[in-house]
């Protein structure tokens, strides 16, 4: 099921800047020369198909992938732009670092970016933990999206 956020009611992400900092975690922008390594880690920890999917927004200009490293070390993606205009995603936080606020810090980060590119909308697709979505920005399903974009994908 795919779900909507709209921009122009993004709450204000008070709780991340102050938390990432207080862990030693930095969220960014991933530059273009990064591409193999994030890629490979996306692959590895993920599927390669979202690894597919984060290659087209690493080659955007600028990259629509934002990272959180720690200790210079990559734990966490966030992607917009890459399956389809106005679409955010693929996301993904390493298992031992889950529950940090990493994945709620790339998200405001996509979005923010979505809303700085003219954007009123941003369509989150596929959506596994939609409560997470609901509550963190205010997302709601869109009626008769599934199996969305997503129904003639080949098997990976």
């Amino acid at each position: 099921m795919d779900y909507l956020v709209n921009l122009s009611t993004l709450p204000a992400d008070t709780q991340s800047p102050e938390r990432m900092a207080h862990g030693g975690i930095t969220i960014r922008r991933a530059l273009p020369p990064e591409l193999r390594l994030i890629t490979g880690w996306v692959a590895e920890h993920f599927s390669e198909g979202w690894a597919s999917e984060t290659t087209v927004a690493m080659t955007r200009q600028p990259p629509t992938c934002f990272i959180a490293t720690r200790n210079r070390e990559l734990v966490g993606f966030a992607c917009h732009e890459a399956t389809a205009r106005g679409f955010f995603g693929p996301t993904g936080v390493a298992e031992d670092v889950r529950g940090l606020g990493i994945g709620r810090a790339l998200l405001f980060a996509c979005l923010t970016d979505m809303k700085a590119m003219g954007y009123a909308y941003a369509i989150i697709g596929d959506v596994g933990p939609s409560e997470f979505y609901e509550k963190t920005v205010g997302a709601t399903q869109i009626p008769n999206s599934a199996p969305g974009i997503y129904a003639g994908m080949l098997k990976l």
